[in-house]
């Protein structure tokens, strides 16, 4: 057993953070990149090893305004999309002991607040809503940073981003009487691009 619904949030609140580091004097729209956005969850199996998957689907936007140091992130993720590369676990992820795909198609973070060390993003607080059950959840940085992209001829603001998610709290509480743990790390890499 390896999955979590928070691996959603962890996408949305990086997105969050990305914008956060960006240099305007006004409030200004980021676009998540999708190639270089990964929202990504990790649980420990029985004590052995760890399991991993993603969620390839997600949209959102974020607005950011770094001289007030103020912004909001709003991101949607498709529970449907998770991948493990193991497509039988997939199915069962989605199924009613899970995510509850066909009933709760999606997971959505919408921040409360930002939180900086000097003029970059540190915290993401927000609040998570999955399997239709709203909890508080932040959003640490491990790394952030914006940058002229040569390519792009834009700005980027990106970084990596870790959470604890309590699933139980949502009430996905499968494999929680074999022993799994109730506790899933989040972690997302994300990059947003200026619009």
């Amino acid at each position: 057993m390896r999955f979590t619904s928070k691996s959603l949030v962890l996408s949305l609140t990086a997105a969050a953070a990305l914008l956060a580091g960006a240099s305007q004097a006004n409030a200004a729209t980021y676009a998540i990149d999708p190639t270089h956005t990964f929202a990504t969850f990790e649980i420990g199996h029985f004590n052995t090893s760890t399991n991993r998957g993603r969620f390839d689907k997600k949209e959102g936007k974020v607005e950011f305004d770094a001289a007030a140091k103020t912004g909001s992130v709003e991101i949607t993720i498709d529970t449907a999309s998770i991948n493990t590369g193991t497509p039988g676990f997939d199915k069962h992820l989605q199924s009613a002991d899970f995510f509850n795909s066909a009933v709760h198609p999606t997971a959505k973070f919408v921040s409360t607040g930002m939180t900086f060390n000097g003029d970059k993003v540190a915290e993401i607080a927000g609040n998570f809503t999955l399997l239709g059950k709203t909890q508080p959840l932040t959003l640490k940085a491990t790394n952030f940073n914006c940058y002229m992209s040569n390519m792009l001829k834009r700005e980027v603001c990106g970084g990596d981003f870790t959470a604890t998610v309590d699933r139980v709290a949502h009430g996905m509480n499968w494999g929680v009487q074999f022993g799994f743990s109730k506790d899933v790390r989040l972690v997302i890499q994300v990059e947003a691009i200026k619009q």
